[in-house]
């Protein structure tokens, strides 16, 4: 079985669904310190052809607390804004009329819990794209202990049966492949291929939130992009990067 584990993030960027495609379950990791700076509660999509930010406001948020324990600032009145701003930079998008229901039931998810607003945010865009991939919550499995990095995903995957920990290609310095072998377990890294897209008359500017993609693509052309990538061996990873 295949597993991944990430923390959830905000409507983020194809690769991630990639990332969600290659797996059988995908676990949330939200039993992890919040990140101020990553892209838990952030993402970009594309205003008037330049990156602009889409935020999602955290209560008192701070990195000594876990992720599942944080909840959303303001939900009424920044969803409302949200909209707002989305429908201003893709109303002329060609996939608009079809995303747009998608993304506001998102959005208007009365959930206050940062971690399970989030999950369910992948849920929906993982369902519209027809990606089948069990999601389970970190939180809600059984307890790791004291363990902490790699050991902490290594008992987790063991625990899931899983026989397989696939990553992004970007964490490869986190973890060794022979302290998964030693569990039966192997290790890949998904490397993403995912070609440009059409996004209006301006240049095209990669890795924007999966909410761009939505735009200006039909869900069964995101369906192609999101299995354009590669898993690779540790071993590969280390002579192809």
């Amino acid at each position: 079985m295949n597993v991944a584990i990430m923390q959830p993030y905000f409507f983020p960027y194809i690769g991630y669904f990639q990332l969600i495609h290659a797996a059988d379950t995908f676990v949330v990791y939200d039993d992890v310190h919040f990140i101020k700076k990553g892209w838990i509660h952030r993402n970009q999509i594309l205003l008037d052809g330049e990156p602009y930010p889409l935020v999602l406001p955290i209560r008192k948020a701070s990195q000594n607390r876990l992720i599942s324990e944080h909840e959303r600032a303001l939900p009424d009145e920044t969803v409302e804004k949200q909209l707002v701003l989305i429908r201003q930079a893709y109303r002329k998008a060609p996939c608009f009329d079809l995303a747009m229901p998608i993304i506001e039931k998102v959005l208007r998810y009365p959930e206050v819990n940062v971690a399970r607003y989030l999950l369910h945010g992948l849920k929906e865009v993982a369902e519209y794209i027809g990606l089948q991939t069990n999601f389970l919550l970190s939180s809600e499995l059984e307890s790791t202990g004291e363990l902490k990095g790699q050991e902490r995903i290594v008992e987790r995957c063991r625990q899931l049966g899983a026989t397989h920990y696939i990553n992004a290609i970007n964490g490869m310095s986190l973890y060794d492949a022979e302290s998964f072998e030693r569990h039966g377990i192997a290790l890949s890294f998904l490397k993403s291929e995912s070609e440009p897209y059409e996004q209006g008359d301006g240049p095209f500017y990669p890795n924007l939130s999966i909410l761009d993609v939505m735009m200006y693509n039909h869900p069964q052309e995101i369906r192609k992009r999101i299995e354009q990538y590669t898993l690779l061996s540790s071993h590969r990873v280390t002579e192809e990067v």
